[in-house]
């Protein structure tokens, strides 16, 4: 089982590879810089070749690189649109650089428009984006919530999204428990039917990458608040409406396997987090 969390990279990939081997992980994910702006250090200062001797060095594979939250492209307006564009071609380089194979994105917000106007604009995005030449690595549409005017709120749109782009070999998905069980699908109750339908409607071959979160939500809420897997009323952060078992059966699904999941979780505080343990415990 490849299993692991979100980790800093402010002290370069050796540090987040370090941080990763910490917490018992084989498997990590990465913001290549701050997540809510496009500041970012040199590929040369982050430590890549330190970070990817260590990974192999300790058996640390397929991670995964998150594209900032700023990246709008569904957005109308053109200036978001063109650095949502520029960005999102610059990221794919330095995941590349990190030896990653998957960049998850969310598809975007359309604000003032509709959601075909988004669906149509996302595609729209790509296309130019894998035109400027790509290196081997998937843009991987992330699942959501449905908040606001996100698109990605059910496995159609992305579908639709992803029959618009003409180099489909780039495209795959991240499959996020707490947006899907946000967004409406009982993966407590029906996983094989929300597996299922996923296949059938977007197809498992894109699946590259999956996000493990509780939820803090009741299903079909459309929210988007991250829990500690199978957390109780004693949780400081509060109670998991997903529930330990569930999460437990999506990581050892048989139809998921082969896959980077990666753990989202919230934090306790700002020095403490239970990834350690909620990577043991979903290993089993």
């Amino acid at each position: 089982m490849l299993i692991g969390s979100h980790v800093s990279i402010s002290k370069g990939l050796i540090g987040a590879a370090e941080e990763a081997f910490s917490y018992g992980a084989n498997t990590f994910m990465v913001y290549t810089g701050a997540p809510q702006n496009t500041v970012r250090k040199p590929v040369s200062e982050l430590k890549t070749d330190e970070g990817l001797a260590f990974m192999a060095e300790h058996g640390i594979e397929d991670i995964v690189v998150h594209a900032p939250y700023i990246i709008n492209l569904a957005s109308y307006k053109d200036d978001t649109f063109t650095l949502a564009k520029d960005f999102l071609h610059k990221e794919a380089q330095r995941a590349a650089a990190f030896g990653s194979r998957y960049l998850v994105v969310h598809p975007g917000a359309y604000t003032d428009k509709t959601a075909e106007y988004g669906i149509n604009r996302i595609a729209e995005g790509i296309n130019e984006v894998i035109s400027r030449g790509m290196p081997d690595i998937f843009i991987c549409l992330e699942t959501m919530a449905g908040k606001g005017s996100e698109v990605g709120r059910n496995f159609d749109e992305l579908r639709r999204i992803i029959d618009l782009v003409d180099k489909k070999e780039y495209m795959g998905v991240c499959f996020d428990t707490c947006h899907v069980h946000d967004s409406g699908y009982d993966i407590v109750n029906d996983l094989d039917g929300v597996i299922d339908e996923f296949d059938k409607t977007i197809g498992l071959d894109r699946l590259k990458v999956l996000h493990i979160n509780g939820s803090l939500n009741p299903r079909g809420a459309r929210k988007d608040r991250h829990a500690n897997i199978g957390a109780d009323g004693t949780n400081p952060k509060g109670a998991d409406n997903i529930g330990f078992e569930a999460i437990y059966r999506v990581v050892h699904h048989p139809r998921l396997q082969g896959h980077p999941f990666i753990l989202e979780t919230p934090w306790i505080s700002k020095t403490e987090n239970l990834y350690k343990a909620e990577i043991a415990s979903l290993r089993g």
